[in-house]
């Protein structure tokens, strides 16, 4: 398709946009008495207008049967997290039983370490990337060391070469190879949190396998984001938070995958908690823990129920919609923004903003990383106050993400035209 970096044009593909009417969905931040122009739904979705509807019916069922309302509300709650089930499922592509939502992301996969990370004398290596996002690496380093390892002869990180931003897939694959007898685990996040590079998970999960080891994913930047079949792609493992892509309010609850040869498995080796205990003999108070089958008995807790009804507001939507829908329009709108950006920077050469996102659709989701170079974060700043909402990553790196859900051609044309005046005047 044959970009224009006009207002005509923009409008004109909002109004062909069959997604359109879905920006009106969800409140959009009003600054200083302005609208801003909100990309950081990679960050923090914005809030459906249909979260104050769904939390309110369940504090009306509180008011009403206080705590029969565990069995009697319009929406029981002590199967309230099921409801959520089926469109998690469809955003993951993976059976209903083999995904829950609960806890919370990085709580989520220490919990998930326990039943795939069982190191031993021979196999205790981990492989990821270099720069995954810290709360990541802080879990690899105390798992590791939790069993007695040390991070460096444990963690074995895959960087981008020398003068690159991305990592290389046939760089990982070697280092899988490189270090098969002795790996336990590849780990990575579907979607580099810095770069936005969207890795190849079937292939990794393959590539584990072949080796004997263990394939698990953090899908914080890749679930609502870029269309993933967990299932089919045979991964162990994987875990998400559901405030970013997924609108989930913030710090809300998160979710998990677990492929179901191993959620058939009860034997395996998990923390127990009575929510994950056989729902059918739950309420007998027995002291011997049965895990029920599937992701549901990595649970531990009962429901988060108003945390999750703010997030099935938004999961409805996704439901409605599907994957498929979104992910077309998120590559169309994600390649106007890169070319309305290339547009506006190539105009000011002794300014350098380099986009350090992979060029390739299948390669990205929805978020382009910008670089700053010989500019410092006070450009950042600059932007925000013009009504530019994105997210700034230390040291130089701008992260700017067209979401399909509520962002529209004209949010790209009129970001267009911020960067192009801040542009003039930082000259």
């Amino acid at each position: 398709m044959i970009f224009e970096n006009t207002l005509t044009f923009a409008q004109q593909q909002d109004s062909q946009d069959i997604l359109a009417d879905y920006r009106q969905k969800f409140y959009h931040p009003v600054i200083k008495g302005k609208e801003v122009l909100y990309f950081t739904g990679n960050s923090l979705g914005l809030q459906p207008k249909a979260a104050k509807e769904y939390v309110n019916a369940e504090l009306d069922d509180w008011a009403r049967w206080g705590v029969e309302g565990h069995f009697h509300a319009t929406n029981p709650w002590v199967s309230y997290h099921e409801i959520l089930t089926p469109a998690s499922a469809m955003i993951v592509g993976a059976k209903e039983s083999e995904v829950v939502c609960m806890n919370s992301l990085t709580t989520n996969l220490h919990l998930l370490f326990v039943s795939f990370y069982r190191p031993t004398q021979q196999r205790f290596k981990i492989i990821s990337e270099a720069k995954m996002f810290p709360s990541d690496r802080y879990l690899l380093e105390t798992q590791v060391q939790h069993h007695g390892f040390k991070p460096e002869d444990a963690i074995i990180e895959v960087a981008p070469r020398k003068g690159e931003h991305l990592i290389r897939e046939e760089d990982i694959l070697a280092a899988i190879t490189e270090h098969g007898d002795e790996l336990a685990l590849v780990f990575f996040g579907g979607v580099n949190y810095f770069t936005g590079q969207l890795f190849d998970m079937k292939k990794l999960t393959d590539a584990a396998h072949q080796v004997g080891a263990i394939a698990g994913f953090d899908l914080a930047h890749a679930a609502g984001n870029v269309p993933l079949n967990l299932h089919d792609w045979n991964v162990d493992f994987a875990a998400w938070c559901t405030y970013k892509y997924l609108n989930g309010s913030a710090g809300n609850v998160g979710a998990i995958f677990v492929h179901e040869r191993h959620g058939e498995n009860t034997e395996l080796q998990r923390f127990g908690g009575w929510w994950g205990h056989n729902k059918e003999r739950r309420f007998l108070m027995e002291n011997h823990f049965e895990p029920m089958k599937g992701a549901e008995g990595w649970q531990l807790s009962n429901a988060p129920v108003m945390g999750m009804a703010i997030l099935r507001s938004s999961l409805d939507i996704f439901q409605a919609v599907g994957m498929e829908k979104l992910r077309a329009k998120s590559i169309k709108l994600t390649a106007y923004l890169e070319f309305v950006f290339n547009q506006v920077v190539e105009k000011f050469s002794d300014i350098n903003l380099e986009i350090i996102t992979p060029e390739a659709p299948e390669e990205r989701g929805c978020q382009l990383s910008v670089k700053l170079v010989g500019i410092d974060k006070s450009f950042f700043q600059a932007l925000t106050e013009a009504g530019v909402i994105a997210d700034f990553r230390e040291p130089d790196v701008i992260r700017l993400a067209p979401t399909p859900l509520y962002n529209s051609f004209e949010d790209v044309y009129r970001f267009g035209q911020t960067l192009s005046h801040l542009l003039e005047t930082w000259k």
